[in-house]
């Protein structure tokens, strides 16, 4: 009988949430050398350097078209199967670039990746608001993001040595996703949802027939989207910025966003104890407020140091982000709709991420990628003062004091 509260379990569920870091950022470092090595095909530049970054971003679309399908279908049939077949599909859509050489195949195959990569984290994310519940959820999502931030300074540094010999090298790491789903037919149990002790803690869950805090999600979800919108112009504009700014390898690259994973997984792993004093609107400025110092820096940015400086100080904000989102989520609904409500932040999640090269690209130009950065950080900087100043009012708009 699997346990899930064993090592094996948490694992499991660490390593399948990992695979979402993988899914954009881990060939990001490979993107210029992919622009180069398909200036033979029928695009004009513009269009061929846009199609390139659809090879990050694409998957983010089918991710917000496939997240409310995955949370309907964890909320009828159940969280194991899902996460498994996912798991699958994750590793033969991720490793299409290996030998697909067309540009559109290629996009094709990331279209399909978005689509397993919701089932992983609806799944996954979802397994863990069943297993754990109060203070014991949020530690166990601030571990989730913490491990997401680990995960990817490791596939992205190997990414981007990877990327120095070929471009089509980092794409073999997603393969690594079906190494994972052996463990998930092996040690993750499907939750009984009909129980209404919590193992981990001893307590209560949530009442099925709570109303849906239309109010609450609406914040989260609108947050989380303009804070993804935002955190995806590292992944997608930085190699790009880096390269025009000290002639940054693919390695370097690779390892400047890896840097901003790092500190973002420090962030994430001191959320349980800074829940302790702080509720779910108290963090808002927090995150904003160091985005916004640390896109400023990037954006004024005249060397190497200076734009790994504000990639640190921008990933501390990034890094607390995903646990107070999906941990607030999951304080406000009732189990039946659980699936449901975790997907939709994924969609929220990943439609930023989507909407990120489509929102900066006209500005690029005018801006510069540099202007392009202080302006997100101007921005971001100016919604944390606003968020400070009008928590109370906020608190008030969410309309559920007692998730707070």
């Amino acid at each position: 009988m699997v346990n899930p509260n064993s090592w094996q379990t948490k694992l499991t569920i660490l390593l399948a949430s990992s695979l979402t870091v993988m899914a954009g950022a881990t060939v990001s470092p490979a993107l210029p050398a992919m622009t180069k090595y398909f200036e033979s095909a029928i695009f004009d530049p513009d269009t061929r350097t846009t199609l390139v970054k659809l090879v990050i971003t694409l998957p983010a679309l089918f991710i917000v078209i496939g997240s409310p399908i995955a949370g309907i279908i964890v909320d009828r049939f159940g969280r194991k199967l899902l996460l498994a077949i996912a798991t699958i599909f994750y590793g033969l859509a991720g490793s299409s670039g290996l030998y697909l050489d067309s540009l559109l195949a290629i996009l094709a195959g990331r279209a399909l990746l978005g689509l397993a990569v919701a089932g992983v984290i609806v799944s996954a994310t979802t397994l863990i608001a069943d297993y754990y519940s109060g203070p014991a959820r949020a530690a166990f999502m601030g571990l989730q993001a913490a491990f997401m931030g680990l995960g990817g300074v490791v596939f992205l540094t190997l990414g981007g040595a990877l990327a120095q010999q070929n471009w089509r090298y980092p794409f073999g790491i997603y393969l690594f996703a079906w190494l994972i789903a052996l463990l998930v037919f092996a040690y993750i149990l499907e939750p009984n949802r009909n129980n209404s002790l919590n193992s981990t803690t001893g307590s209560a869950t949530e009442p099925v027939d709570r109303p849906l805090p239309v109010g609450v999600l609406a914040i989260i979800y609108g947050l989380t989207t303009l804070s993804q919108i935002a955190f995806y112009l590292i992944p997608v504009q930085l190699p790009f910025f880096l390269e025009q700014l000290v002639q940054a390898s693919p390695l370097q690259s690779g390892m400047a966003i890896a840097l901003c994973t790092l500190f973002s997984a420090a962030a994430s792993m001191s959320y349980a104890k800074l829940k302790q004093r702080l509720d779910f609107v108290a963090f808002l400025p927090i995150i904003f407020g160091l985005m916004g110092i640390g896109y400023l820096l990037i954006g004024q940015s005249s060397s190497w140091a200076q734009a790994l400086t504000g990639l640190a100080i921008a990933g501390l904000g990034l890094g607390i982000i995903m646990p107070n989102m999906t941990v607030w989520v999951s304080s406000v609904v009732s189990d039946a709709v659980r699936g449901r409500a975790l997907g939709g932040i994924s969609t929220a999640l990943f439609l930023g991420q989507f909407l990120s090269p489509l929102v900066s690209q006209p500005f690029i130009k005018p801006l510069g990628l540099g202007g392009v950065y202080a302006f997100t950080g101007g921005a971001l900087a100016i919604g944390a003062i606003g968020l400070a100043i009008f928590k109370s009012q906020v608190r008030n708009l969410a309309r559920d004091r007692a998730a707070l």
